[in-house]
């Protein structure tokens, strides 16, 4: 990391050199749970682009929209003429953020862990001059988790998404999230994303299945469609946001897995 006068020199989390002008005063942010964060630390002037997932806070809906987070409308953002870009390793296409990195500075996060979301917090605060609210997220993130106590070793499935039904990894930062909560996934690290059949389903044979409220909204009814397959499994409706959301989110997160947690 350096600075000048006019500029940040500054690694991304894939290794990558960018250097932009210090402090950024145009940036596009095509990834929700960070563009929360640059709300949170204070920058909703400085903000000129968000994808139409970028629902919070409400001010996001008021900026230019530039697609989904894999399908972004490259010409709009061009046209936007940013002077940094944030982006993620797995939310966006590879394909399209190479396009705009070799127009305009992408800064890439790859998130598994807590560890990493507090170092992208952390950069983006230096690279945005936030040192200062980066470092008091942080904080308040840190002192949430504290009061986290796993529970028993529970065999569960986090399903993202239906026909077929769709299980989150060992290697994902939900997956961290619940290790963290002290729960068994039953995904394992094979497959990042795998996928089950209705029998693959009964043969893993879960204590717990949660069913996420993102990608796919999974409502009641559909919790009751499992039920009937899988009579002597608990189904729990989830929060996606507080297992997937690795900005500032994580400061009400921190909280809502605690509950979760007691409620198992």
């Amino acid at each position: 990391m350096t600075t000048d006068n006019q500029s940040y020199s500054t690694i991304d989390h894939l290794g990558r050199q960018i250097i932009i002008p210090f402090p950024p005063k145009r940036i596009v942010s095509v990834v929700p749970s960070q563009t929360e964060l640059l709300f949170d630390l204070g920058l909703a002037e400085s903000i000129v682009g968000v994808t139409w997932f970028c629902i919070h806070p409400q001010e996001a809906k008021s900026k230019t929209q530039v697609g989904g987070t894999k399908n972004l409308k490259l010409e709009k953002i061009s046209s936007l003429n940013p002077d940094l870009i944030i982006a993620n390793k797995e939310e966006n296409d590879q394909g399209q953020i190479e396009w705009l990195a070799d127009r305009f500075p992408v800064w890439i996060s790859d998130i598994k862990t807590i560890t990493n979301a507090l170092d992208m917090i952390m950069s983006v605060g230096d690279m945005t001059d936030k040192t200062h609210e980066a470092g008091q997220i942080i904080q308040n993130i840190k002192n949430t988790f504290k009061e986290l106590a796993p529970t028993r070793k529970i065999k569960t499935l986090y399903l993202i998404w239906k026909e077929p039904y769709m299980a989150v990894g060992s290697d994902t930062f939900i997956g961290h999230i619940l290790e963290l909560c002290g729960l068994t996934n039953l995904a394992g690290k094979s497959n990042r994303y795998p996928e089950y059949s209705i029998d693959e389903l009964k043969a893993l044979n879960p204590e717990l299945i949660l069913l996420s409220s993102e990608p796919f909204p999974f409502k009641e009814k559909h919790l009751n469609e499992l039920k009937i397959i899988l009579p002597n499994t608990e189904i729990k409706l989830v929060d996606g946001e507080m297992f997937s959301w690795y900005g500032s989110r994580l400061i009400a997160a921190g909280s809502y897995l605690k509950n979760f947690i007691s409620s198992l």
